[in-house]
């Protein structure tokens, strides 16, 4: 039997490679060629064509994703359905209790939305007291449902997955939530407002126990995009919600400072961060459409890499849309500083619109190749500080976005374990570390 699984599987994978390259191939027209002098990859499988190949439907082909027909009439973080699934760890079953919640939240706009959030509960026991939550939100960065935690736990895919087991070690339960909602969109206050509710969500489900849990939150990335917006607005959306604290690390705090980063050509390793443009536009295009208008800024070279991107996941956006800065394709005498609309989305959205009222752990690289600490970050955590946030910030003298990643992982964890056992947070603290000489790229 365990053979013939092997091998079921083997084919399926041969598959997926077989029927992906032969997408790629036959893709017409294919995307605009890079400018000469930088380098060029053709035009790549989107990641949901390969799920497409699985047992497990996607959300798009999931009936269980579905809005109800009185979506207005539930409240905030109310549960819509609930399944138990099986999670997976690169495709292996992980033996842990899974439950998915689908419930309401809000757009940015306060319409009402829905969601999933998946709650994985440890065999291990748990005694004294309710058994603690972290909150993990994933770097999602996607435009397509199929990349949502929800889905890659069940099919082994969720790429951060591997990060969670140290607290589920430690007998904490962790909640999964898809804050990016089912339309994927990205760096808007809503991802805070889906952080809350998932967690009202997962609260208001007696079979889980976790009614009365303390809890902490954890993201990197476009996970701590949605963890910091969930603390902000903890007091006045869900201050039903126990927050103990936040850990974040990576993430940018001012929108406009990162859109005229990422814009632009930049050098060297640098230039990896166009992509973090096109990703914004193709998802805040979703919330504001009037103001990420293609038809109206992009070329039509441009508006055919922005069609490409409106199904991908963070991989594949990365990997076409580095080295190839936006603003090679707005129209003549167009740009995003010149859009008022833009801007004000982009200012509305940026971090630091309030403060948290409770702990917050933040680590930034003091050279980090997609958000640079210098004008992106530090400004932000420095007006935490000034407004008297219960903040410990700091900067990591190691280099690159990634490596960064890996580098506060293991003090976070730490911090957020001792604060879910009861203990203080310890003393707030400003290490704003920045040795790198001024205009720096990246710095």
């Amino acid at each position: 039997m365990v053979r013939k699984n092997l091998r079921r599987l083997a084919l399926t994978l041969t598959s997926a490679c077989v029927l992906a390259s032969g997408a790629a191939a036959s893709a017409q027209p294919g995307l605009p060629a890079f400018p000469p002098d930088q380098n060029q990859l053709p035009q790549l499988p989107a990641e949901p064509q390969l799920y497409d190949l699985l047992p497990i439907p996607t959300p798009a082909e999931d009936p269980w994703y579905a809005d109800p027909p009185n979506l207005e009439s539930f409240a905030p973080g109310a549960v819509v359905r609930s399944r138990e699934v099986q999670t997976r760890l690169l495709g292996i079953p992980f033996p842990v209790y899974t439950k998915q919640l689908l419930f309401r939240s809000n757009d940015v706009h306060d319409n009402p939305i829905v969601t999933a959030t998946t709650v994985i509960v440890p065999g291990i026991p748990w005694q004294g007291s309710p058994r603690p939550v972290v909150s993990f939100q994933e770097a999602i960065d996607s435009t397509n449902s199929a990349c949502n935690p929800s889905y890659t736990l069940q099919t082994g895919t969720m790429k951060e997955a591997a990060l969670a087991v140290y607290w589920l070690m430690q007998g904490f339960a962790i909640n999964v939530p898809d804050f990016d909602g089912k339309f994927n969109t990205f760096n808007t206050y809503a991802e805070g407002k889906m952080v809350l509710d998932s967690l009202r969500a997962m609260k208001s489900d007696a079979g889980l126990g976790l009614t009365d849990s303390g809890i902490a939150l954890y993201g990197y990335s476009g996970g701590g995009s949605g963890s910091l917006r969930a603390a902000e607005l903890r007091q006045s959306y869900a201050p039903d919600v126990r927050l103990l604290g936040t850990s974040i690390g990576g993430t940018p705090g001012n929108l406009v400072e990162q859109a005229r980063f990422a814009t632009e050509q930049q050098p060297g390793l640098t230039g990896i961060s166009n992509f973090t443009m096109w990703l914004g536009f193709a998802s805040l295009s979703r919330e504001y459409p009037e103001a990420f208008d293609a038809q109206e800024l992009l070329t039509p070279e441009g508006r055919q890499i922005l069609a490409d991107f409106q199904s991908r996941c963070y991989a594949t956006i990365a990997a076409t849309g580095m080295y190839r800065p936006i603003s090679d394709y707005f129209q003549p005498g167009k740009s995003l500083e010149g859009t008022p609309e833009v801007m004000r989305a982009l200012e509305d959205n940026s971090l630091g619109k309030h403060i948290p009222d409770t702990p917050v752990l933040w680590w930034h690289g003091v050279w980090d190749e997609l958000i640079p600490p210098s004008r992106v970050v530090l400004p932000t955590a420095q007006s935490y500080w000034d407004r008297g946030a219960d903040l410990r910030f700091y900067t990591v003298p190691v280099p690159e976005h990634v490596v960064n990643a890996v580098t506060g992982w293991p003090p976070a964890v730490a911090w957020t374990s001792a604060l879910l056992r009861g203990l203080a947070p310890g003393p707030k603290f400003m290490a704003a570390f920045a040795p790198l000489p001024e205009g720096f790229p990246g710095s």
